[in-house]
């Protein structure tokens, strides 16, 4: 047997030749660690840590939240891009993540090909708010009213370049209407301006919403989700009122550093898969208006991409500037 056809021996049998290759170590070999762009106490924080529970549990192995917020989670997932890919430090990629990548000009990472995605986690739903005793019941009625007073309608939604800020610009542009986006500093911010009625409609997530909705405060027109909310199943989605270009959802996913081994990434997939399954992370997500929602790694890269894509095109479309 000559040199090389003894080399291909070997591999093929996953023997090191003379000892130069080492085999990989077990994994995991040590805790590990999901950095989170997001402060403590939030949906997407609530969501990793109840994650982190049950992968904690079938992995072996603590599993610890690392909250970095900060610069459109930039900080957050630039430590990631550089950490060892060895599957012991993962990141919450988002929607949220998809917008950065569409709206900075420059980024210390490459947001497709810094990261191997793992599988989503769950999604929620972005709604299409109005004050309980607005005169607009449907979105057909609101868009009726739009139609007829060109340039009257406001908007509302948060923080200029947030998700909720261009899903309000994707559902002007999708449903034809000439009407203002008047960004807040936050959620609670919106939530009292359409209380107060100082704008018209509010598009926002429905999770932090839902208390006002359940409290008879705000009523919701449709959700710009493919499919009805769980949360509120009797809710036409907007494209089932006639808007079909308005669909936008939030969502979480686990990524890893480029270039982490397959098998690794492909254990981490099978464990968060069986993880998110649980009866116990199924009630804690739905606490928090999250729809449970696994998916291959291949999968949760195309949402990435398509979302990029997308909200590139809102950001165009608005005259947004890049930042």
């Amino acid at each position: 047997m000559d040199r090389r056809t003894a080399l291909r021996a070997l591999a093929a049998a996953g023997l090191a030749p003379w000892g130069g290759l080492q085999a990989q170590p077990a994994f995991p070999s040590k805790p590990l660690r999901i950095v989170v762009p997001f402060a403590a106490g939030g949906v997407g924080d609530l969501t990793a840590r109840a994650v982190a529970t049950g992968l904690a549990a079938r992995l072996g192995q603590p599993v610890v939240i690392d909250n970095r917020p900060g610069a459109g989670g930039v900080v957050a997932a630039d430590a990631v891009a550089r950490a060892e890919p060895d599957g012991h430090t993962l990141f919450l990629m988002s929607n949220g993540t998809a917008v950065t990548a569409s709206l900075f000009k420059a980024l210390p990472y490459d947001t497709v090909a810094g990261f191997t995605p793992i599988s989503t986690l769950g999604v929620f739903d972005i709604a299409v708010l109005v004050p309980a005793d607005s005169p607009h019941h449907t979105l057909g009625q609101l868009l009726a009213h739009a139609r007829a007073h060109p340039g009257r309608l406001n908007i509302g939604s948060i923080n200029t370049g947030s998700t909720q800020h261009l899903a309000a610009e994707l559902f002007k542009s999708s449903a034809a209407i000439d009407a203002q986006v008047v960004p807040f500093n936050g959620t609670p911010a919106l939530i009292t301006a359409l209380r107060g009625r100082q704008v018209d409609v509010g598009v926002e997530i429905l999770g932090p919403a839902l208390p006002q909705v359940r409290a008879g405060a705000l009523r919701v027109l449709a959700v710009a989700s493919e499919q009805r909310s769980a949360a509120l199943p009797d809710l036409p989605t907007a494209a089932e009122s006639g808007v079909k270009g308005f669909v936008a959802a939030s969502w979480n996913a686990l990524a890893a550093p480029a270039r982490t081994p397959r098998a690794v990434v492909d254990r981490l997939q099978r464990e968060v898969v069986a993880s998110v399954a649980t009866p116990a992370v199924q009630q804690q997500l739905r606490a928090l208006n999250v729809e449970p929602r696994t998916s291959t790694p291949e999968q949760a890269a195309a949402l990435l991409k398509s979302d990029i894509e997308r909200w590139r095109a809102v950001i165009e479309r608005a005259g947004i500037p890049r930042q």
